[in-house]
């Protein structure tokens, strides 16, 4: 996955940042994480354990919408996501590399997920798969994500080729 221009943030994200800055600041590298099995068992048990925990509703049509809130009893794709990249800064994992990512389903809904940045590749943590995939697994559109280098600035995105290898967890 490349980066491209700059571009706006989700209207809700710069809410959100307003009400918990503290979950907007980027925190250690911009780089990616090595793949190790500690970092495997995180990744899985962070994306299972959420999952399992709020309740899924639709609070809005598309992931610049509404309320992002870290930890509800009941919420849509971005609550996951802003909830799994909270578990994880918790575990130590730096903000950089946990990137908020804004998709489009195969049935054209916009989607928030979390993106993490490894030593073997992006892998997505999804609301709507048991299984952390690589990006290149999934069938979404990629539209834009957090930078890297800024947890504040969004960037555009292009997926490199569809047929990347990237080792599945």
């Amino acid at each position: 996955m490349n980066e491209g221009e700059r571009v706006l943030a989700p209207t809700a994200f710069v809410r959100f940042c307003l009400r918990k800055p503290t979950e907007c600041t980027s925190v250690g590298s911009g780089g990616s994480v090595p793949i190790d099995p500690q970092a495997v068992r995180d990744l899985i048990e962070v994306n299972r354990s959420v999952n399992q925990s709020i309740r899924p509703i639709r609070k809005s049509a598309f992931a610049g919408v509404g309320t992002w809130e870290v930890g509800p009893h009941a919420g849509d794709c971005n609550d996951y996501a802003v909830t799994k990249r909270h578990h994880l800064i918790q575990r130590g994992w730096p903000a950089g590399a946990l990137l908020l990512t804004e998709v489009e389903t195969s049935w054209g809904e916009a989607h928030l997920v979390l993106t993490v940045r490894t030593s073997n590749g992006d892998y997505v943590l999804d609301n709507l798969s048991a299984a952390v995939r690589p990006w290149s697994a999934t069938d979404y559109r990629w539209v834009r994500r957090q930078s890297a280098a800024d947890a504040n600035t969004w960037v555009s995105l292009t997926a490199v080729s569809r047929n990347t290898t990237v080792e599945r967890i």
